[in-house]
C-alpha cells in the first residue's frame, strides 16, 4: 500500500493544477474529440451506417478510445520531458526516497485524470446524441485500464525523450497513425488483410474493439483486453527501469 499511497503523494501538484485550470483542461482536451464528431460524425457520415450500426455511434466510443490515448500520453510525456531535461525537478523525487514504481504511477495518475474527464463528457454527450450506445460498468472500467495504458507510455516517452524535437518525433511517427489507422473512426473490415495484421499490432486497435463492444453491447473481444494489459504490464516494466537508470 506504501508504493499506492507514495504514488498519490507524486501525483498531487498535478491534481492541484487540474484543478485550478479546469477550464482550460476542459477546452485543451474537448476541441478536438468535439471536431472529429462534429466534422466526420455529421459531416462525412451522416446516414451512413457502418457494422449494423449509424456512423456517428460506431464512431463516438473510437473518439473516446482516442481520447484516452492522446490526453493520458500528451500531458504525461511532455510533462516528464520538461521536469527531467529543463527544469531538473525530476530528480528531487529521488531525495523523497520514493520508490521507481510510486514514481511511475504518480506521473500516470494526472494524465488518467484529464483522459477521464474528456471521455466521461464524451460518452455523456453520445449517451444523448444515439440510443445505440449504453452505459455500463464493463465501459467504465476498460476506459480505466485503457488510460492506465497510454499514461504509463507517456512516461515511458518522457522519460526516454530529450528534447521537444525528440517528443514531436515519437508523436508523429508512433501516435497520429495510431489515431487514424486503429479502426477509430472507420472499420478495418475495409482494409486488406495484411493490413489489419499490421493494425492489430498496435494497442489503440484492440483499446477501440474493447471500449466500443462495451458501448453498443457487441460481443466482448477479451483476447484485445489481455493484450491491453499485456501492454500495460509492459510499459510499466520498461518506465521502472528507464526511472532507475536514469538514478543512477
Amino acid at each position: 500500500m506504501n508504493v499506492i499511497t507514495d504514488s498519490f503523494r507524486v501525483a498531487w501538484i498535478d491534481f492541484m493544477f487540474i484543478k485550478r485550470n479546469i477550464i482550460v483542461v476542459l477546452l485543451t482536451s474537448l476541441v478536438t474529440p468535439l471536431l472529429y464528431i462534429v466534422a466526420f460524425g455529421y459531416g462525412f457520415g451522416s446516414g451512413a451506417t457502418v457494422e449494423g450500426f449509424d456512423y456517428i455511434a460506431f464512431m463516438i466510443p473510437g473518439v473516446i478510445s482516442i481520447s484516452t490515448m492522446t490526453s493520458c500520453f500528451n500531458n504525461v510525456a511532455t510533462k516528464v520531458m520538461i521536469q527531467r531535461t529543463y527544469y531538473q525537478s525530476f530528480d528531487e523525487l529521488f531525495l523523497c526516497s520514493m520508490k521507481p514504481t510510486s514514481i511511475v504511477l504518480g506521473k500516470a495518475w494526472a494524465g488518467m485524470v484529464r483522459s477521464i474527464i474528456s471521455c466521461s463528457i464524451l460518452y455523456t454527450i453520445g449517451l444523448f446524441i444515439t440510443d445505440d450506445m449504453h452505459l455500463t460498468l464493463q465501459a467504465v472500467g476498460i476506459i480505466l485500464v485503457c488510460c492506465l495504458t497510454y499514461a504509463l507510455l507517456g512516461v515511458v516517452a518522457g522519460m526516454l525523450s530529450n528534447s521537444h524535437l525528440t517528443m514531436t518525433l515519437f508523436t508523429t511517427l508512433v501516435i497520429t497513425p495510431m489515431s487514424f489507422l486503429s479502426g477509430t473512426i472507420f472499420s478495418l473490415d475495409a482494409l486488406p488483410d495484411f493490413a489489419q495484421y499490421i493494425l492489430y499490432a498496435l494497442p489503440l486497435t484492440h483499446s477501440t474493439d474493447c471500449i466500443r463492444s462495451a458501448i453498443l453491447g457487441t460481443e466482448f473481444p477479451w483476447i484485445s483486453l489481455a493484450i491491453i494489459i499485456c501492454y500495460a504490464v509492459a510499459f510499466i516494466i520498461i518506465s521502472r527501469h528507464v526511472v532507475v537508470k536514469g538514478r543512477h
